[in-house]
Order: C-alpha cells, then structure tokens, then sequence
C-alpha cells in the first residue's frame, strides 16, 4: 500500500491557479526591413528576365522570375493597431509591429492581430451579496492585446477567455462585499462602487495576463436588486430613511 502510493505524493501537482501556470511563449520582434527594398528587388528580377529574354537566354529566366515570385510573397502591409504574428513552419518566430509595407522573412504564414483597445460589455449576471441576497450585476470592460504570442499559442480563444475571465472575476468580487451598507462602516457595492471596480479590475488583470492581456478600465455598468426581492429591499429602504 505505501509503495503503491508513494508515486503519487511524489508527483509534481503543480501548477494550481494562475501563477503555476507553465505558458513558455512570449512576443518578440520579427525580422523584417522596409518593403521597398524588396520592390527595388523585384524591379531588378524583372528587368534580368527582360534582358535574358532578349538575349535567348529563356532557360536562365526562371531563376530570377523565382526569387521575384518569393520576395512578392514576402511582403506584408500592417495597418496602425495591427500586427503580423509570424511563423515558420510552426516554429514562431516573431511578430511584426511596424506599420507600413515590411519584408518579413519568406515562406512563412502570417496572422493579424489587432492591439486596438478593445471594450464589451458582461452579461448580467445573478449572483449572492456577501449577506446572502441575490443581486443582478454587470460591467463594460476596456482592454487590448499586450502580449501577441501569449493572446495565439496560450490559450485556445483569447476573445472568448477575455469574456469567461471577466465574468468569473465579477462573480468572485460580487460575492466579497453587501449590496448596501446601511450604517456606511464598509465597502458595499453601491456605495463603493470605484473602489469595487479597482478591485475587479485587478483580480480581471491576474486572470487574463497569462493569455497576454491587457485590462485598461473596468466599470459596474448594471447594479440592482433580484426581481423576487426588489420590492422587499426597497421598503426596507424606506422603513430605513423613516427611522433615520
């Protein structure tokens, strides 16, 4: 018994949460020149296969029309707030940042990624105060890509990992502090409601680094009471102001 159960307290568990996680990738910068370099370059294949074709010289064509063809290939344009995450078959290595016509390295495949600021907004989510009363609660969420190679090859979807993630972290802080602090001697979520919004945005910010993200801004944008206990909250609140 103790030796079949020796490999197993042995094991590395390890990693649990977000700081063990084991993502061995991040952004670094691609080769890449001006693109008009690789046009002078074209230019000059071209007008070797016009001399050589002149000349008879058809069989020698081929070598200049090649290279003109993979340098064409070459040649990426990045608008402002995009990027050029490049790969060589598989292998990643780098991304393109500079905007403009670029000359990136050749055979490889390329995939856009926005690094605009982004924003959405959470659905409203049903969850318990920290007094045990259900509350209906949202936020808008302002973020962007910090971190291209982390955002595609960390995780699987990093707009939908953004959206699970922020709605995660709304539930967990929703849940920490009461919807209202009647004697004002706490945090509650109506009363506090920047502070409460720094706390989720830092707890959304540790959540969604792995994936190489970015959170800008959060804000509660939708805070309320259940239906089934509206109308009882709110006469409590009246039979509060009559007494105070």
């Amino acid at each position: 018994m103790n030796q079949s159960a020796q490999p197993y307290h042995e094991a590395d568990a390890s990693p649990v949460g977000h700081s063990g996680t084991r993502v061995e990738i991040s952004e670094r910068q691609a080769w890449a020149i001006s693109g008009w370099f690789g046009v002078l370059v074209v230019a000059a294949c071209i007008a070797a296969c016009v001399l050589l074709a002149q000349h008879s010289l058809g069989a020698i064509i081929v070598g200049p029309a090649i290279v003109a063809a993979v340098i064409l290939a070459s040649l990426v344009i990045v608008q402002p707030g995009q990027t050029r995450v490049v790969r060589f078959f598989g292998t990643y290595v780098g991304t393109v940042r500079r905007t403009g016509l670029s000359w990136i390295l050749p055979l490889t495949d390329r995939r856009n990624v926005s690094i605009r600021v982004r924003n959405f907004e959470t659905n409203h989510l049903k969850v318990n105060d920290a007094d045990g009363n259900p509350v209906e609660i949202a936020s808008i969420v302002v973020w962007q890509v910090a971190d291209t190679a982390r955002a595609l090859f960390a995780v699987d979807d990093y707009l939908n990992f953004v959206r699970v993630q922020a709605e995660s972290a709304l539930r967990h802080v929703a849940t920490t502090h009461p919807y209202d602090d009647p004697a004002d001697k706490g945090l509650s979520l109506r009363g506090s409601t920047d502070i409460v919004a720094g706390e989720l945005a830092e707890e959304m910010a540790q959540r969604v680094a792995i994936a190489g993200l970015e959170i800008v801004e959060v804000r509660i944008s939708h805070l309320a009471y259940a239906s089934e206990i509206a109308q009882a909250m709110l006469r409590r609140q009246q039979a509060n102001a009559v007494v105070a």
